[in-house]
């Protein structure tokens, strides 16, 4: 199924090539963007770093604010002709107040910041990338003045909140009332999935062709297989991946609880797991690691290089999603599978609408939340070679003829003219 919005952009975008998005004119030379991300730095964040990169390419002149993190420390770079602005940003919110001193600094930095960049570079249009669903306050100050809103939905925060807390209270309200704001003020909405355009136009009450689904696809010309390096298995016969956030809703901790399975009730001692990744839960699933006496077989290094990562991807033998089953695991594609899927990896999660969407008969599926299922389907991969490859083969396919970034330029322009036309 395509959303592909039609228009004429149409005969001058190459999307048909593999490893190509090369645009063939400048379909948007003389326009200017400005791109707002709060939660992570640029180009450390792959998607943000995409749409510019191709917004740039299609002849805009892209600017960027977005936080300081280790490792993107300076505040202003100019890459590949992006102006990169980083500010400073308090510690992840915990609690109301957390949360309050997090979200006001951000704000503030970037009202300060785009009218610098309004006076220094000037734009067109303010593309905001939650969360949080709070950046249209600032694009709420340039509207007036002709700027256009596009409102780029990276996440669902009210199923984030409920999923995090576990609650529909007050603050649970607020996440409709600022989602709603949001959706009210944009001109267009880019939503990451069919789930999350649904949303847009149900819950945002945005019109269908204001919609464009544009996929967080890996690229193909960056993102490739290396040669494997046995070190990541420590000597074991197996290696299971995981890359990702270490947070609650992303049930790391149910991964531990299937290992424990995999270990203790089973006895294979056979099998390493690497958990890749950072987030306010590592040093809790690292004390859990411990509890469960599994450091032999665990490894969690936090976050790693690029050429760690792919190293480690291309030596796994399968790879794991362990997100729990709740409404925003449910709508939400996760980079982590369509990326093991550019690895040529099978792939074991929980069911989910989504995660089935994405990687079809590339995984296989436990049953919601159960550690034990999720193990003994691991197990069974690992003894089924030749069904591995053949899994793999099918979800690099899928990325290459359907997800990748490749087959995400098109729609993302054409979000664009409908926003600077205004039709």
């Amino acid at each position: 199924m395509s959303l592909i919005a039609e228009g004429p952009f149409a005969p001058v975008l190459d999307v048909a090539r593999p490893g190509s998005n090369a645009l063939g004119d400048a379909p948007l030379a003389g326009k200017k963007v400005l791109i707002i991300v709060e939660n992570l730095p640029v180009p450390f964040d792959r998607r943000v770093w995409l749409e510019a990169t191709t917004l740039s390419k299609a002849g805009a002149l892209v600017s960027v604010i977005c936080p300081i993190a280790k490792g993107y420390t300076k505040r202003y770079e100019l890459i590949d002709g992006i102006h990169v602005y980083r500010h400073p940003l308090p510690a992840e919110g915990n609690g109301p107040i957390g949360y309050l001193k997090e979200y006001g600094a951000a704000l503030f930095w970037e009202t300060l910041l785009a009218f610098k960049v309004l006076r220094k570079h000037g734009f067109d249009a303010i593309h905001a990338c939650n969360p949080p669903d709070l950046i249209f306050l600032v694009a709420m100050l340039f509207k007036p003045f002709g700027k256009r809103f596009v409102f780029d939905h990276h996440d669902i925060n009210p199923e984030l909140y409920e999923a995090k807390f576990g609650r529909r209270d007050l603050f649970w309200r607020l996440m409709l009332l600022l989602e709603r704001l949001t959706f009210a003020l944009a001109d267009v909405s880019i939503a990451t999935n069919h789930s999350y355009r649904d949303i847009a136009i149900e819950r945002g009450r945005k019109q269908p062709g204001d919609v464009f689904v544009v996929r967080s696809g890996p690229d193909l010309n960056k993102i490739k297989p290396v040669a494997p390096n046995p070190r990541w298995k420590r000597g074991r016969e197996h290696l299971v991946g995981y890359v990702g956030v270490m947070g609650a809703q992303e049930g790391v901790d149910l991964l531990l609880e299937a290992v424990q399975d995999i270990v203790v009730r089973q006895g294979r001692t056979d099998i390493q797991f690497c958990i890749a990744g950072s987030g306010p839960e590592l040093e809790q699933l690292r004390a859990q690691v411990r509890e469960l006496d599994l450091q032999d077989f665990v490894d969690m290094p936090g976050r790693i290089s690029d050429a760690d990562l792919f190293e480690m991807l291309s030596t796994a033998d399968v790879c794991v999603n362990p997100d729990r089953v709740n409404a925003m695991n449910d709508k939400s594609t996760m980079n982590k599978i369509l990326e093991y899927m550019a690895f040529g990896k099978p792939i074991v999660q929980f069911e989910v609408t989504e995660g089935r969407y994405s990687a079809g008969e590339a995984s296989l599926y436990a049953a919601p939340n159960d550690p034990a299922d999720m193990a003994a389907k691991i197990t069974e991969l690992l003894a089924d070679p030749a069904r591995r490859a053949r899994m793999g083969e099918l979800g690099r396919e899928r990325v290459e003829d359907r997800f990748s970034w490749n087959h995400q330029v098109r729609p993302l322009v054409a979000a664009y003219h409908r926003a600077l036309s205004g039709k």
